[in-house]
C-alpha cells in the first residue's frame, strides 16, 4: 500500500539546442533532422513531471544571447542544452557566463555506429553530436564556471542515457521546491541538543526557500474543531493503512487502544488543516508544553500524522530538525524515500549497525504494511500514545546529512 503525494511534482526544465548556421546552406535537409533530434529529446523529457520549456535552435551569437535573456525570464530550475552536431561555442558561453541555474549538456546521436562503408560528411554531422563538449567545457572554465554535467549515448533505445536524463530532471524537482518552500518551524530545540541549533536565514541564504514561525496554538485551534465527519475518515484511513498487532516483548507497548487512535486521528485531521491554512512545504518541531495540559496530549502524538504526511510529500522532522527537514526534503523530491534515522546498537557478530528510529517514518519505503502499537512512554521525551513500526525494504540505501560548516 502505498500514501499518495499531498501535489505532483513540479520543475520547469529548459531545454535548448545549438548547431552550426554554416552547415545548413551547406547541407540541404541538416536543419531539418535537428530540428526533428530536438524534438524527440523533448518528448522524452517530458514524462518525467516536468514543464518543458523549449527555446528552439541556437546556431549564432547573436541568437545565443535572445535565447539567454527569454531564459533568464522563465524562472528555470535546470537547463539541458541539446547539442544537435557541432556548434561553436559562441552559443554557449553567454549561457554559461550568466545563468546561476544548472545546466546539462545532453550528446545523444541517432546510430550507435555509423556504417563506415557508406559513410558521408552529411551522415557524420547528423551523429557529432559530442564533437563540442570539449569545447563548452573549456569555455566554461574560462567564463569562472564548472565543467558542466554531460549525458552521453544515443537518442534511442538507450536505457543508461534515459535513466540519466530521469535523474536530472528529479533532480530538478529538489530545486523547484527548495526555491519555493515555505518551511514551518514550530517550538524550540529540544534542551541540551547543541548540534540542532541553526540560523533560519542560513537556510534561506543556502536554498532559497522561506523559514516562517508556527504556533503550537496554529494546531491547537483545528483541534479544538475537528468534526466528526473529518475525525471518522481519518480514523478508517488510520486503521486501513495501518497493521495492530499485539506487541512481542517490549514491556512500553500495547495493542493499539481507542483512546490512542480517536487522539492520533484528531490530531492528524488538526495538522492537515493547519499545514493547508499556512501554505507549508514542511514543518520541522519540538514541544513539550505543561504536563497533563490539552496542549502537551496535541503536541506529543504528531507521530501518526507527521508519518502519513511526510510520506505524501510533506516532510515533517521532531526535535526541531531543520538541518535534517531539509535533507527529507531532498530525498522525497528525488523519490527515494526520506525517513528520518539515528544510529543505534552495533551488531558486531554481523560487522554491521543498526539505523533507524522508533518515531516517524516516511512508510512509502517500507516493504510490508506498517505497524501502530500504543506506548506507554516515548523514550527521553514526554507523553504517551500511538507509536509507528515500520521495516524498510532490503537492498541499498542512501543516508543524507546535512550540517553547518
Amino acid at each position: 500500500m502505498r500514501i499518495e503525494r499531498r501535489k505532483p511534482l513540479a520543475a520547469n526544465i529548459g531545454l535548448l539546442g545549438v548547431g552550426h548556421a554554416t552547415y545548413w546552406q551547406q547541407f540541404e535537409g541538416l536543419l531539418s533532422i535537428m530540428h526533428g533530434k530536438q524534438a524527440t529529446l523533448k518528448s522524452k523529457l517530458e514524462q518525467y513531471e516536468s514543464t518543458i520549456i523549449d527555446f528552439g535552435l541556437v546556431d549564432s551569437s547573436q541568437k545565443a544571447y535572445e535565447a539567454l535573456r527569454a531564459i533568464q525570464s522563465a524562472d528555470l530550475d535546470l537547463l539541458f542544452i541539446d547539442i544537435l552536431t557541432y556548434a561553436t561555442s559562441e552559443t554557449f558561453a553567454p549561457l554559461v557566463k550568466m545563468l546561476q541555474i544548472p545546466i546539462v549538456l545532453v550528446a545523444l546521436q541517432p546510430l550507435k555506429a555509423m556504417d563506415y562503408s557508406k559513410s558521408t560528411t552529411f551522415i557524420q554531422l547528423c551523429n557529432d553530436d559530442i564533437c563540442s563538449v570539449p569545447e563548452f567545457c573549456s569555455v566554461a572554465m574560462r567564463m569562472g564556471k564548472n565543467p558542466p554535467e554531460v549525458v552521453i549515448g544515443t537518442l534511442e533505445g538507450d536505457s543508461e542515457a534515459d535513466a540519466e536524463l530521469a535523474s536530472w530532471c528529479r533532480i530538478a524537482h529538489v530545486i523547484h521546491d527548495l526555491k519555493h518552500a515555505r518551511i514551518g518551524l514550530m517550538g524550540h530545540v529540544l534542551e541540551t541538543m547543541y548540534d540542532m541549533h541553526v540560523d533560519p536565514a542560513l537556510i534561506t541564504k543556502t536554498f532559497g526557500c522561506h523559514v516562517l514561525p508556527i504556533e503550537p496554538d496554529d494546531v491547537m485551534k483545528h483541534y479544538r474543531t475537528v468534526c466528526e465527519e473529518d475525525l471518522k475518515s481519518m480514523k478508517e484511513r488510520i486503521r486501513s493503512f495501518f497493521d495492530t498487532p499485539d506487541p512481542q516483548s517490549d514491556e512500553i507497548t500495547f495493542m493499539l487502544r481507542d483512546e490512542d487512535l480517536l487522539l492520533a486521528a484528531k490530531v492528524s485531521v488538526a495538522l492537515e488543516q493547519m499545514i493547508d491554512e499556512r501554505q507549508l512545504t514542511g514543518l520541522a518541531y519540538y514541544y513539550e508544553a505543561e504536563e497533563h495540559s490539552e496542549m502537551r496530549k496535541l503536541v506529543t502524538n504528531f507521530i501518526v500524522g507527521n508519518s502519513l504526511l511526510t510520506s505524501a510529500g510533506f516532510p515533517m522532522c521532531g526535535e526541531y530538525d531543520l538541518k535534517t527537514l531539509m535533507a527529507m526534503l531532498i530525498l522525497d523530491r528525488l523519490e527515494i524515500g526520506g525517513s528520518f534515522a539515528e544510529f543505534h546498537p552495533m551488531d558486531f557478530t554481523r560487522n554491521s549497525i543498526l539505523v533507524g528510529h522508533d518515531g516517524p517514518h516516511h512508510i512509502n519505503i517500507a516493504d510490508r504494511k506498517p505497524v501502530l502499537r500504543s506506548l506507554s512512554k516515548y523514550h527521553g521525551k514526554p507523553g504517551s500514545g500511538a507509536g509507528v513500526e515500520f521495516k524498510i525494504q532490503e537492498g541499498p540505501i542512501t543516508m543524507l546529512a546535512i550540517t553547518v560548516g
